[in-house]
């Protein structure tokens, strides 16, 4: 069997790839229909189940655990995601089928015969430093010893680059050559950085371009039959909506206190929201609120549409998971975490790269306080202290959003601002895409599977 390599460009459009021509000249090119939210966790979810975020339960890239009574996002383990995932459906007509996961979410604890994914190092005395988790174990050594340690730094932050998608595309090529799976997926971040920092027709944005379609070659030049594919595409970013801190002043959502810092209290709020770029869950505790709320959020500049539940059903998006009710932003808005009203009270993670305690995602983390003449001198000295072995905190993240410049989430209104799919195979173009050039996300599963000559089995849930 011809291997099967599937990579994701993050933030890849139409528009982008003619600043790309080694992607471009890949083989044919369809739009790729995507999924509410348009957000990495549910997007890639769809594509290796075929089933909608109602079915598969990944609503975002993180909510509310009610369970647990807590927030949580980033999680790493595959039993959050339900459904067969493609690999699985491919060892049930070909047992020997493998498969490797070089850093598509969801990784740990899935049933790939290789696995590569970030995970740091949490120390005992609170330090964490870069590294990844690979399965089988003796991989890593050999992958680190290749390539040097993973750059976590450089996946996400203020110092996000180009190396983390190189180290990716690096450890790519060395499984693809030295174990020969029948099926590598690869996961390729850089597109995120730039576009988010500085708006998808920036100058900034069209090197990035350029730079991770270079950085591509060496795979794209493999021996496989190769699949691009992005999750989503970014749009100009121009209007944060505090939708936290706008039920806050409702008097729906509660805060409590700690060393003069305010946390977000899920469990005394009434109604409260998790943030997701251009989504945002709200969760609201007694149905005799949801007047209210609704009320509140149709009546805040820079919310397109709210859902329901009976709403959420026709988005394919009415899961347990789910907020009560689930906020949309207008095109050029997106919504902060942000619940506090006075920065001095802020939580000290708010001013740090801290993607697993903050309650939403917050992309200011891709930038250095600009109110902040020393962030980067801070930053040095507590790379200083890190390399010491001594404690530090990064406290280098600003607390105004008003920097960002690039989002996603919504549904793409225009097909060039939207997500796309490329394919090295010229037999091997779906009916859909011949008949009106496009392919749905719901769609790619059954597809990639096509492309192997496997066909028949239907996804399990």
């Amino acid at each position: 069997m011809k291997p099967l390599v599937v990579v994701d460009v993050v933030g890849m459009t139409p528009a982008l790839l003619k600043h790309m021509p080694n992607l471009a000249g890949l083989g044919w090119q369809a739009e790729l229909g995507t999924v509410l939210p348009a957000v990495t966790c549910s997007a890639q979810a769809t594509l290796l189940t075929g089933l909608t975020p109602a079915r598969h339960g990944i609503v975002g890239n993180g909510w509310y655990f009610r369970d647990l009574g807590e927030i949580h996002l980033w999680r790493q383990h595959n039993r959050l995601v339900g459904g067969e995932k493609l690999w699985e459906t491919a060892r049930r007509v070909h047992p020997g089928y493998t498969a490797a996961n070089v850093c598509w979410w969801y990784a740990m604890g899935a049933t790939t015969d290789i696995t590569v994914t970030p995970r740091p190092i949490y120390h005992a005395d609170g330090r964490k430093s870069p590294d990844c988790y690979v399965r089988p174990p003796d991989l890593h050594d050999r992958l680190t010893g290749a390539l040097g340690e993973f750059p976590l730094f450089q996946y996400w932050g203020p110092t996000a680059s180009l190396a983390s998608s190189e180290w990716i595309v690096g450890a790519a090529v060395k499984v693809l050559a030295d174990h020969r799976p029948d099926l590598v997926l690869v996961y390729v971040p850089h597109l995120d950085y730039d576009l988010q920092r500085f708006g998808p027709s920036s100058p900034q944005a069209i090197k990035a371009a350029a730079d991770v379609d270079k950085a591509l070659k060496p795979l794209l030049d493999s021996d496989a039959t190769i699949v691009a594919l992005s999750e989503y595409g970014i749009t100009d970013a121009r209007r944060p909506v505090d939708v936290n801190r706008a039920l806050r002043a409702a008097g729906l959502l509660e805060v409590y206190e700690q060393a003069g810092m305010e946390y977000l209290d899920p469990w005394t709020s009434r109604a409260f929201a998790v943030a997701d770029h251009q989504i945002a869950h709200v969760y609201v505790a007694d149905p005799a609120d949801l007047a209210k709320t609704r009320a509140v959020l149709d009546e805040l500049p820079g919310v397109d549409v709210v859902h329901d539940r009976d709403a959420q059903a026709k988005v394919g998006l009415d899961h347990e998971r789910s907020g009560e009710l689930i906020a949309v932003a207008e095109p050029d808005a997106w919504f902060t975490y942000y619940y506090w009203t006075d920065d001095s009270r802020a939580p000290d993670f708010a001013r740090g790269v801290d993607i697993h305690r903050k309650p939403g995602y917050d992309p200011a983390e891709l930038f250095f306080d600009p109110a902040d003449p020393l962030a980067k001198v801070k930053a040095g000295l507590n790379l200083a202290r890190k390399k010491l072995g001594l404690r530090y905190a990064m406290n280098v993240v600003p607390l105004d959003p008003s920097c960002v410049r690039g989002t996603h989430g919504r549904l793409p209104d225009v097909a060039a601002d939207g997500p796309v799919l490329l394919c090295s195979d010229p037999a091997a173009v779906p009916r859909s895409v011949e008949r009106d050039g496009r392919l749905a996300a719901t769609d790619v599963r059954d597809f990639l599977l096509a492309l192997q000559g496997i066909s028949g089995p239907p996804a399990r849930q």
